[in-house]
């Protein structure tokens, strides 16, 4: 199923101000682009580097740029299409105090 990205302009904001991101975001975006998801399991094979949070909080996080930056986003699986929404996106420093906060189940900065 093709992925419908909920919101591209959250990346594209992110990225205005996180210089260093861009490109690896772009790239990102490209594999999502062309990914046939009908699983969370496909979403493991597109990114291998990817992390299914678990306590049924349908979330996975993405390594970004040689694991400089996170990315939070909920997942949901229509009949036509896969939905991705994006929760998070932060450095692997401020990832890394989200997580010894608990906050990476239920963070929605977007």
């Amino acid at each position: 199923m093709k992925i419908h990205l909920i919101t591209k302009w959250t990346i594209e904001n992110y990225a205005r101000f996180h210089t260093g991101s861009r490109s690896a975001l772009r790239f990102w975006q490209l594999l999502v682009k062309g990914a046939d998801w009908k699983s969370p399991q496909d979403i493991l094979e597109t990114f291998g580097s990817a992390d299914l949070l678990g306590n049924g909080c349908d979330r996975v996080v993405f390594d970004i740029g040689g694991n400089k930056y996170r990315m939070i986003c909920h997942y949901v699986f229509g009949e036509k299409q896969a939905h991705l929404f994006i929760c998070w996106i932060g450095t692997h420093a401020e990832y890394t105090k989200l997580c010894n906060s608990n906050k990476q189940y239920t963070v929605s900065d977007y």
